[in-house]
């Protein structure tokens, strides 16, 4: 029996067209996961308001950022399979995307046929949220695959070490007035109705903040990513940016930990919005600690994990 692990990240369009950049946020947009309005209320607004007016503006991103290879965020998710493919050398590892290809519960079923009885599914999201991970989950589900999940990670210790080392090591090579652990916001209702994201973004900020040689009143949690008119999770991102700068913090160092691989939000979204309100505030030093992309020290973290919950299971 072959061993079967898969990796899942958030996906891409197609391409960045705009009518590919449309499908994908119709498929994305129309999960209840991350908008929980009713249907009938919802879709009309999406089809008829959201889609015809943000998709060309996506689409205008996506070309920013679209690699000679395609999408980055389905790049880099490839290479760190990739790599995680050489460290689990007799298993069969594959990716897939929430939404968009690769499709998950058809990975999972073809992984099945090729001799995986069960397959550990490992979601690339630190943190665990509704609009994330479960998303995932009804998907992999939905498959009738057997599954073992590993449903988030940050608080593994080996995973914390690897994050400070970046930051610290991005920290040093310069001078900074603050550094800003930056994660994708959600809508505040999803926390009130029990969601833990919040709760993990703020461990997985003090947990790293302690391996770092940083005074902790230089640190700050902040959210990115917002989308609509409801409240979400703040402070956000961008006024943070705008309030450093007015009481003279113009070095800033931001971290991004929810995000594994460099995608639309890290590069299009601060390297270039971001950026530009920061600048335009009248700040002056502003960088990214990359995501962990292709570090050979997280593939292995990967690996490890399968190899844990493998074990474990065989018990």
């Amino acid at each position: 029996m072959e061993k079967g692990l898969l990796l899942v990240n958030l996906g891409s369009p197609k391409s960045p067209k705009t009518a590919d950049v449309k499908s994908y946020l119709l498929e994305f947009l129309s999960d209840q996961n991350v908008i929980g309005m009713p249907k009938a209320l919802w879709q009309p607004i999406l089809r008829g308001i959201i889609l015809p007016l943000r998709s060309w503006r996506s689409a205008t991103f996506y070309q920013d950022s679209w690699t000679p290879q395609g999408s980055p965020l389905i790049v880099n998710t490839q290479k760190i399979t990739n790599q995680v493919q050489e460290l689990l050398p007799n298993w069969n590892v594959k990716m897939a995307m929430t939404y968009g290809q690769p499709d998950i519960s058809q990975t999972l079923k073809e992984m099945q046929k090729s001799g995986c009885q069960k397959v550990i599914l490992l979601p690339l999201f630190p943190q665990y949220t509704q609009s994330s991970t479960k998303s995932i989950l009804d998907q992999a589900k939905s498959s009738q695959v057997p599954l073992l999940v590993i449903d988030r990670f940050y608080n593994h210790t080996t995973y914390q070490k690897i994050l400070a080392k970046q930051i610290q090591a991005m920290w040093d090579k310069d001078s900074y007035d603050e550094l800003f652990f930056s994660y994708h916001s959600i809508p505040t209702t999803m926390v009130k109705h029990g969601d833990p994201y919040q709760k993990e973004c703020t461990a997985t900020t003090e947990q790293v903040s302690k391996l770092l040689k940083i005074p902790s009143k230089k640190i700050k949690t902040v959210y990115q990513s917002k989308f609509g008119p409801l409240p979400w999770l703040k402070p956000y991102l961008k006024n943070a940016l705008m309030q450093a700068v007015e009481i003279g913090h113009r070095n800033i160092l931001i971290a991004t930990p929810s995000f594994v691989a460099d995608c639309l939000e890290t590069i299009e979204e601060d390297y270039v919005q971001n950026y530009q309100t920061f600048k335009a505030c009248g700040g002056d030093k502003f960088q990214l600690v990359p995501p962990m992309n292709d570090n050979l020290d997280f593939s292995k973290f990967l690996a490890d994990l399968a190899l844990k919950k493998e074990a474990q299971d065989a018990k």
